[in-house]
């Protein structure tokens, strides 16, 4: 999924002559710890709670801030992963988006990432996850796939990690059917390490319920 399909026109921005008074009613309103400020079509930058809650002047115009903006930006044809990535590094509530001349394009909120994650990790779908671990010289996603469609299911999401100091990686399989006994016995036969099963919705359930109480604990 591209940055584009998740741009929320429902937060404006912030023009560069609006005040830090105004910018932190916006934050309370929206729920969002950042706001983005443009000036016409550009993107000045972001302006964060953190930096004008205890700012004194409230009535100051945000171009007139003797502090540095942050400028996070990404544009509207990269990729989901990279916004995460952005997003996380900078521990952002909400990030600006370009489009292909470097104008202001929109925004995409904390919420509207995490909701596109657990679309992406096919959360709401049933089915049951296995978690393998193999060396990295030995990982085919083309044999995993094949064991998982040979036992009549299908792969809806993986997910790849590894630890830079290890020859092994984990790779974490969501698939279409809840019991995973034929599965598990496919690649138990192909010699493949089976960390961990989950092999009814209770897993799911459980991602979602902590999902849920995360949104609930932003407010958002």
């Amino acid at each position: 999924m591209l940055v584009a399909d998740l741009i929320t026109d429902e937060i404006p921005p912030l023009k560069n002559t609006d005040t830090v008074e105004k910018a932190l009613d916006w934050m309370e309103q929206f729920k969002v710890s950042h706001l983005a400020v443009v000036k016409g079509r550009d993107l000045v930058g972001l302006v964060s709670e953190h930096d004008l809650i205890d700012y004194s002047h409230l009535e100051e115009k945000i171009e007139e801030l003797k502090l540095p903006l942050l400028k996070p930006i990404i544009h509207n044809y990269q990729h989901t992963y990279d916004l995460l990535k952005l997003m996380m590094s900078f521990n952002l509530t909400l990030i600006p988006v370009l489009d292909d001349q470097e104008h202001y394009k929109g925004c995409i909120t904390l919420k509207g990432l995490l909701h596109n994650i657990s679309t992406m990790a096919s959360v709401q779908n049933l089915g049951g996850v296995i978690v393998l671990e193999v060396n990295q010289a030995d990982y085919s996603l083309t044999q995993i796939a094949s064991i998982v469609e040979g036992n009549d299911a299908k792969i809806l999401s993986s997910h790849i990690s590894s630890d830079p100091d290890s020859t092994k990686m984990e790779v974490t399989l969501k698939v279409n059917k809840e019991d995973l006994s034929r599965i598990l016995q496919t690649f138990y036969r192909y010699n493949y390490t089976v960390k961990a099963s989950f092999q009814n919705s209770d897993f799911e359930n459980g991602l979602k319920g902590k999902l849920d109480q995360f949104l609930h604990y932003l407010n958002i």
